[in-house]
């Protein structure tokens, strides 16, 4: 009873969920939290599984969460993570193991919580994978006119490249970000993403690294 990344995006109401979430979220005028996002948070997420060694069922935990915890926009908002962890369920019960479902559950409710208590790895993976997600191109074409207006839009679209690095020998998850001065200043970035950052070290220090931010080749650790 193992569900894999590749039945979930397969899945016509996880397509439609998804696609839901695009519309409402374009019309509030928010960042991208859809397809493009959800493919690269997934892949961010399977691939810090992987290389610290999760089994490779845990690497599919790790994305299906990832690829599923923003679909609950659509709903809402402000709880956007509980509606994707509800819809996640009423989806795949009966489908997955259901220490599998209340995992996958547990780190999508987890990845946008002011009170973080961290109780598994997936949990801190999907943390990681999806903070780190900042790029010009989560900001929709038809926003870019309000970048003044916007600070999330103005630091996202300042960030012209980032990675996320894992060095297993010195223990690190360094997330490497390039920001235009001419568009916003570094300092912006640290006023919008401060918990953000936060979290991200609390995460890194669940799975047993130290969460590394490299800024325009400035190093904070």
């Amino acid at each position: 009873m193992n569900l894999t990344l590749k039945q979930v995006k397969e899945n016509p109401q996880i397509i439609n969920f998804v696609e839901q979430t695009e519309k409402y979220l374009n019309a509030l005028g928010y960042t991208d939290h859809g397809f493009r996002h959800l493919e690269i948070v997934s892949e961010r997420a399977m691939h810090i599984a992987k290389t610290i060694g999760l089994p490779k069922q845990t690497q599919e935990l790790a994305g299906i969460a990832a690829y599923c915890h923003d679909m609950g926009n659509f709903l809402g908002r402000t709880q956007h993570h509980y509606w994707a962890a509800m819809l996640f369920s009423q989806v795949f019960m009966g489908k997955i193991a259901p220490d599998d479902l209340s995992t996958v559950m547990q780190a999508i409710v987890s990845h946008d919580k002011n009170k973080l208590k961290l109780v598994n790895k997936v949990s801190a993976i999907l943390i990681l994978a999806d903070k780190s997600d900042v790029h010009r191109s989560r900001v929709m074409a038809g926003h870019r006119g309000h970048l003044q207006r916007d600070i999330h839009d103005r630091v996202n679209y300042a960030s012209t490249w980032n990675a996320l690095e894992i060095d297993r020998r010195k223990k690190q998850i360094i997330l490497k970000v390039k920001i235009d001065v001419k568009v916003a200043e570094p300092i912006d970035y640290f006023e919008i993403f401060i918990d953000r950052m936060t979290f991200c070290r609390l995460a890194a220090k669940y799975i047993g690294y130290k969460f590394v931010l490299v800024i325009n080749n400035f190093r904070l650790s």
